[in-house]
C-alpha cells in the first residue's frame, strides 16, 4: 500500500512540474511580442496554413455532423411527437458544442501534430540551438507566431463549421426528412442566440490557444532523433485532444451553471 501511495505522489508531482514548465513556457514565449523583431511573416503564414488549408477538413466533418444530428434528433423526437423541435436542436447543439469542439479535436489532430513535428524536427537538427547562438529569441520567433496563429484561426474555423453543421441539418431536414424549408430556417433564427454563438468562440479562442501551445511545447523539448520526434508528435495530439475535452467541460461549467 505505501508503494502505490509514493507511486501516486511521485506522478502527482511530476504532473504539477510538468504543469508550471508548460506555464512558464506559454508565458516566455510572450516576451517578444512588441518588439520589432517579431516574425510577421511567419505569423502570416501560420495562420494562412492553419485557417484557410483546414477549411476542408472542418467543412467535411460540420456538414456529416449536422446531417447525422438532424437524422437521430428526428429518430428520437418523433416517438414523442416532437419533430418540430428538430431545428432548434440541430442549431444549439452545433453551436454550443459540437462545432468548437470537432473543430478542436480536428484542429488537434491537423495542427498539433504538425507544430510538435516541425518544431521538434528543428530541435534534433540542432537549427533551434544554432538560432540561439545567433542571440534570436527562439520561444518568441518559432512559438508565438504559431500560438497567435490559433487564437485567431480557430475561432474564424468554428463559425464557418457552425454554419456548415447546420447547413448539413438543414439538408437532411428538407431532402430526407421532409420539413419545409421556409419554417426549419425561421425555427433555427429564431431559437439561437447571441450568447450561444459567443460561448462557442470563446470556447475555440482557448482551444487554439492550448492546441498550438502543446505543440510548441512537445516539439520545443524533443530529443532522442527521429523517435523523439514521433513520440513528441504522438503526446500533442492526445494531449490537444483530452485538453480540448476538459477544457469544453470547464467552460461550459462556467458559461451555462446557474
Amino acid at each position: 500500500m505505501n508503494e502505490i501511495f509514493r507511486i501516486v505522489g511521485k506522478s502527482a508531482l511530476n504532473l504539477v512540474d510538468e504543469i508550471g514548465k508548460f506555464v512558464l513556457f506559454f508565458f516566455s514565449a510572450f516576451k517578444g511580442i512588441f518588439t520589432r523583431s517579431f516574425p510577421l511573416k511567419l505569423f502570416l503564414e501560420q495562420l494562412m496554413n492553419m485557417s484557410i488549408r483546414s477549411l476542408p477538413l472542418i467543412g467535411m466533418t460540420a456538414i456529416f455532423t449536422g446531417g447525422v444530428l438532424a437524422f437521430q434528433s428526428y429518430t428520437g423526437f418523433s416517438r414523442m411527437h416532437a419533430e418540430s423541435s428538430i431545428a432548434s436542436v440541430v442549431v444549439i447543439s452545433i453551436v454550443r458544442e459540437l462545432g468548437p469542439v470537432l473543430s478542436g479535436l480536428m484542429f488537434a489532430g491537423r495542427l498539433g501534430a504538425s507544430i510538435a513535428a516541425e518544431i521538434g524536427s528543428m530541435r534534433v537538427t540542432d537549427q533551434i540551438d544554432a538560432l540561439d547562438m545567433l542571440g534570436v529569441n527562439t520561444k518568441s520567433y518559432l512559438v508565438l507566431p504559431r500560438i497567435l496563429a490559433g487564437i485567431i484561426a480557430l475561432p474564424l474555423l468554428v463559425i464557418f463549421a457552425d454554419i456548415i453543421g447546420v447547413f448539413g441539418g438543414y439538408l437532411v431536414a428538407i431532402c430526407s426528412l421532409g420539413f419545409e424549408s421556409t419554417t426549419y430556417i425561421q425555427k433555427t433564427i429564431s431559437f439561437v442566440e447571441q450568447h450561444d454563438v459567443i460561448s462557442g468562440l470563446i470556447k475555440a479562442l482557448f482551444f487554439g490557444m492550448t492546441i498550438c501551445t502543446i505543440g510548441c511545447y512537445n516539439g520545443y523539448k524533443t530529443s532522442g532523433g527521429a523517435q523523439g520526434v514521433g513520440i513528441s508528435t504522438t503526446m500533442s495530439v492526445v494531449t490537444g485532444s483530452i485538453s480540448v475535452l476538459a477544457l469544453n467541460y470547464l467552460i461550459t461549467n462556467l458559461m451555462f451553471s446557474k
